[in-house]
């Protein structure tokens, strides 16, 4: 009955109009509380999983991250290669690796196993893990039965781009990126630009593609050979460039030069936009000229790396 302070366990305070009442202290009340999800299996200190963690850890493995996109690291952490051609290409290449993680009951070839003894030669962890673990790694699970895990990419400053080309006594021929969001086409710029003689390839420092597992593949393993540079903005270090007495060169297809009239043997900024894009207003400003390939009439455009490339190449041939 409401009100009945007689009630066993009910305590009336005096002086209050309801009064204090004995009870659990909200020991009940937070105990219905929820607690939140439970811990993944290697964050649970008794599961077998757990031990697995902490010891390729110990030994430089670290763990494969869980869920999103192939080769999606968490913030600052290590990146995945999936795919036994990516994993053997990268290994070839001398790429740094700190595990090399391998499917209990994956089907051996000869690229399973040139990837684990390049692996076990380079002294790099080789850990046997279950297939949902690297189920985890990829939205569509085509990992192959093989991830190679590389850490996160150390970024070069733009002014050392100069110092390599000054110590080997070249013009330098440096590669600008902008409004490129796509790691394949970072990569595929990087693969032409070592290819052609490039020093090195300079990328924003946000709102840009950036050196993950996706550009390791694309690049085949020439991000390794070849320093990227990070400019906190990207049109000062332009001005930067252009005060050391470099060209500064974009790409569009309505240029006011044709490549082929454009005298590409001294030191050189070539600045290449997105597709969709193009260049952005700053930045087209800062060039000191807007170079045009000549493609055919029914072809409206060329990919931004494909673009790169034919410059690079043009350029190569003049200084060679």
């Amino acid at each position: 009955m409401a009100g009945n302070s007689q009630r066993r366990g009910a305590i009336r305070k005096s002086g209050t109009k309801k009064g204090q009442v004995q009870g659990s202290g909200g020991v009940r009340r937070r105990g219905l509380e929820g607690r939140g999800a439970t811990p993944p299996a290697h964050m649970r200190p008794n599961h077998p999983q757990y031990k697995k963690a902490r010891a390729a850890a110990k030994s430089g493995g670290g763990r494969p991250t869980r869920g999103g996109r192939p080769g999606k690291p968490a913030e600052d952490g290590p990146e995945y290669v999936l795919g036994r051609n990516p994993v053997v290409e990268c290994l070839r290449a001398d790429v740094p690796a700190t595990a090399l993680y391998v499917a209990l009951g994956a089907q051996n070839d000869e690229r399973l196993t040139e990837a684990v003894t390049a692996a076990a030669d380079r002294g790099i962890s080789i850990l046997e893990v279950q297939r949902s673990e690297l189920d985890r790694m990829s939205e569509n699970g085509l990992h192959q039965g093989i991830a190679l895990q590389v850490p996160p990419y150390s970024y070069a400053h733009p002014d050392d781009l100069l110092t390599r080309a000054r110590d080997r006594g070249e013009a330098p021929l440096i590669v600008a990126l902008d409004n490129i969001t796509d790691p394949r086409n970072l990569g595929a710029v990087i693969r032409s630009a070592a290819a052609f003689g490039g020093h090195g390839v300079v990328i924003p420092g946000r709102r840009t593609a950036s050196v993950t597992a996706v550009t390791w593949r694309t690049s085949a393993g020439a991000a390794a050979r070849l320093p990227v540079a990070q400019a906190p903005n990207l049109n000062r270090t332009l001005a930067d460039y252009a005060a050391a007495g470099l060209q500064i060169v974009g790409l569009d297809a309505g240029g006011d030069v044709s490549l082929y009239d454009y005298d590409g043997t001294t030191g050189t900024v070539v600045v290449v936009g997105s597709e969709g894009k193009g260049l952005s207003r700053l930045v087209r400003d800062n060039c000191d000229s807007i170079l045009s390939i000549p493609i055919a009439s029914s072809v409206e455009s060329l990919n931004a790396s494909v673009a790169a490339g034919v410059v690079l190449g043009e350029f190569a041939r003049q200084r060679a």
